[in-house]
């Protein structure tokens, strides 16, 4: 199958290099620089030259900010079959782009990222594949990820969203939280680094991607749940409540332990 991936950072090169030997694909991005960094492919950074690789299909992976102008970028030189599609985590506005194209199209969205997987083993990952997507385009994720060792599931744009609300703009809000408040420590323990190295590594990613999970129409109900248990537990810290302590440690370990 002929590929194109759109854009060249950490996750495009990582589709590249994982569909390079089963696959003819091309990468292009605007910045010749970035292509440096991306082997075993055609590198353009050219829409025009997109026309005579004539992909099959095309992967998205510009940053999220970008994701609709990569598209428009090259749609004048895709084969009116070519399916196009996105890997992008925020899904806002996209169902209704692909609609009012009227062209195959596939969404995804793997749940896991450079900043914090191990690209070599992702066998503890997830990803989604977004159902209202193209036949085709669906099995070809599907088989993707399956060979990848990712857990797949299959949701519709709605469900989608809802679970990103979920899982990721919980911990997020709760790193930013922490990130906010924190001083410089002479003697950080265990615990404070591991919450900082998660605070860092969230930090490092794209502002625009950051603000956009947590602008999902489903995170303020899931941010209210994180500042309705903050007012139970320094209820119970101010009162020095021992009884009530056990019983908010006991809920919680209740709550992670099938997770």
């Amino acid at each position: 199958m002929k590929i194109l991936i759109l854009g060249a950072g950490k996750m495009g090169s990582f589709f590249a290099d994982v569909l390079s030997f089963d696959h003819d694909v091309a990468v292009l991005d605007t910045d010749p620089k970035r292509l440096r960094f991306v082997y075993n492919v055609v590198r353009m950074s050219n829409p025009e030259e997109v026309k005579d690789f004539a992909p099959e299909i095309v992967i998205n992976a510009a940053t999220i900010k970008y994701t609709i102008q990569a598209f428009d970028m090259v749609l004048p030189y895709l084969d009116d079959q070519c399916i196009i599609s996105d890997i992008a985590s925020v899904k806002t506005g996209l169902q209704e782009y692909y609609e009012k194209l009227g062209r195959p199209y596939a969404s995804s969205h793997p749940m896991f990222g450079p900043t914090f997987a191990s690209l070599s083993d992702l066998s503890t990952q997830s990803a989604i594949v977004i159902s209202e997507s193209n036949h085709w385009g669906k099995i070809f994720y599907k088989d993707l990820y399956k060979s990848l060792g990712l857990k797949v599931f299959d949701y519709t744009f709605d469900e989608h969203d809802e679970t990103i609300a979920y899982s990721l703009s919980i911990p997020f809000a709760s790193t930013l939280v922490f990130a906010s408040v924190m001083k410089h420590q002479e003697a950080p323990g265990t615990t404070f680094k591991r919450h900082m190295d998660i605070a860092k590594g969230l930090l490092s990613e794209d502002d625009y991607l950051l603000t956009e999970i947590l602008f999902n129409p489903h995170t303020p109900a899931q941010v209210e749940g994180i500042r309705k248990e903050l007012k139970t537990l320094l209820e119970i810290i101010e009162k020095k409540d021992s009884g009530e302590m056990l019983k908010f440690l006991t809920k919680v370990r209740a709550n992670i332990a099938d997770k």
